[in-house]
């Protein structure tokens, strides 16, 4: 059972979150300092050190809370899933549950607007796209894991989700250079390109 000092940081760390991304949003990352972060939350630099490395990672802190969920998804995917299906439905059915984590936290808006803050800062893709690689690692050892194979002597798993991250990645920039910018409009984006993985991989193009 959480304790209440557990309760007590949670909500420090979530508030933290909070005001950062509200001050990212607003004013933009370069402007925003750790120092901004603080004082919004009421608590001192070291506190704030506590909990995060830098103003980088409490940037990433909402991403970071939905590739864990995702993560947990997929392992917990039927075993009879073939690993991109798994992953595929891990995305799909976990909308809701994504939202109800988010939103403990901020609202789904502006966890949505981060997305653009992160592609418009280049320091913060860097970044994001470097967790990106780390978490496809993760993911690949997690489908070795659930098919029984040796991720090191089978390329498959690294290749399943090199072609997934790829694709959530193309869905990330396509939907943040669009202009409808709701869960709505994201979720439909990730489904249909999703849809057209394989097809896309193994259609003649030409062939009408």
């Amino acid at each position: 059972m959480e304790t209440l000092r557990e309760r007590k940081k949670q909500r420090t760390r979530d508030a933290l979150v909070r005001a950062a991304v509200e001050l990212f949003v607003s004013q933009g990352y370069d402007r925003t300092t750790v120092d901004g972060i603080a004082a919004a939350v009421d608590v001192s630099q070291r506190t704030f050190f506590r909990y995060f490395a830098g103003k980088e990672e409490a940037a990433l802190a909402l991403q970071d809370m939905a590739v864990a969920r995702f993560v947990e998804s997929v392992r917990e995917r039927p075993p009879h899933e073939a690993p991109l299906e798994a992953m595929r439905q891990a995305v799909v059915e976990g909308w809701d549950t994504l939202n109800e984590i988010i939103e403990s936290v901020v609202p789904i808006e502006q966890y949505l607007r981060m997305y653009h803050v992160i592609e418009s800062s280049p320091v913060l893709l860097a970044a994001h796209l470097r967790r990106s690689v780390e978490v496809e690692e993760t993911i690949a050892h997690v489908l070795a894991e659930r098919e029984g194979v040796d991720v090191d002597a089978d390329p498959r798993p690294r290749l399943t989700v090199a072609v997934f991250g790829g694709v959530m990645r193309l869905t990330e920039r396509q939907w943040a250079a669009g202009v409808d910018f709701s869960l709505d409009a994201m979720r439909t984006l990730t489904i249909s390109n999703l849809e057209r993985v394989g097809p896309a991989l193994t259609e003649n193009w030409r062939a009408r």
